[in-house]
C-alpha cells in the first residue's frame, strides 16, 4: 500500500506574503510540514503549487511537486480542487492531506493519524475545547440565551475542533466523494498548543518560541 502525504502551497497569502515559505525559527515554514512527512511513514511527500519560488524550496526540501493549475489557484479557490487535481494525477492508495501553516505538527501524529485509518475510514487531527460562552460583534449571545439558564462550563461538556494539522484518507474514498473525509471519521486528538496555525506575522513569534 503506497502511502504519501499532499502539501498544497498556493503562491498568493493575504495576511502574510509569501506566507508558505516565509521564514520561521531560521527555516522556511514549509520546512515544518515536509519534514515531519519526509519522517513519518509516508512513501512520498508531494507539495501542490503555482509558485516558482515554493516550487523551489519544496525541491530543495526533498518533496515532489506537481504544478497546481491556474484556474484552481486564486484567492477562492478551495483546497479540495487542488486535492482533487493531484488525487487524479498522482498513483497512490493512501493520503496525509497536510497543511503547511501547521508547523508544530509531527511524525508521530502523522504516523498515529495513519494507525487510526485501520478502524476509520477517514482520520482528522483535532483537539478538544471546552464549552465557552459566545458573543456576536453587536453585543448579542450566540449560544446561550441568559445568564440564567446558561449553566456552568462544566455542565456543557466540551467539543472537537478541527486544527487543520492533517486529514488522512483513501483515494477511492476521495474520488467517490469528492472531499478529503468521509465515512466513518475518527478523531486524532493533539493538544492546543501544538494546534497553532500561522496566519497572522504573531503567530510566527508565539510559535518560534515554541520550537
Amino acid at each position: 500500500m503506497k502511502r504519501v502525504a499532499f502539501i498544497p502551497a498556493r503562491g498568493g497569502s493575504k495576511g502574510i506574503k509569501n506566507k508558505n515559505i516565509c521564514m520561521v525559527n531560521g527555516e522556511p515554514l514549509l520546512f515544518y510540514a515536509i519534514t515531519a512527512a519526509k519522517y513519518s511513514n509516508v512513501d512520498e511527500v508531494w507539495v501542490s503549487t503555482d509558485s516558482s519560488s515554493i516550487k523551489s524550496v519544496a525541491k530543495s526540501l526533498g518533496a515532489k511537486v506537481i504544478d497546481r493549475p491556474s484556474e484552481i489557484s486564486n484567492d477562492k479557490s478551495p483546497s479540495e480542487e487542488a486535492l482533487i487535481h493531484f488525487v487524479e494525477n498522482v498513483d497512490f492508495d493512501v493520503v496525509v492531506f497536510m497543511q503547511a501553516t501547521s508547523p508544530l505538527l509531527q511524525p508521530d501524529h502523522i504516523n498515529d493519524g495513519l494507525e487510526m485509518l485501520k478502524e476509520y475510514d477517514s482520520v482528522l487531527s483535532c483537539y478538544r475545547e471546552h464549552w465557552l460562552p459566545r458573543w456576536s460583534d453587536d453585543g448579542y449571545p450566540i449560544n446561550f440565551d441568559s445568564f440564567l439558564d446558561r449553566g456552568m462550563r462544566q455542565d456543557h461538556g466540551s467539543v472537537w475542533v478541527e486544527n487543520g494539522a492533517f486529514y488522512i484518507s483513501t483515494k477511492n474514498n476521495i474520488l467517490d466523494v469528492g472531499q478529503r473525509v468521509s465515512g466513518k471519521v475518527g478523531f486524532y486528538e493533539m493538544k492546543p498548543q501544538e494546534s497553532v496555525q500561522i496566519d497572522n506575522p504573531s503567530d510566527i513569534d508565539f510559535v518560534e518560541k515554541l520550537l
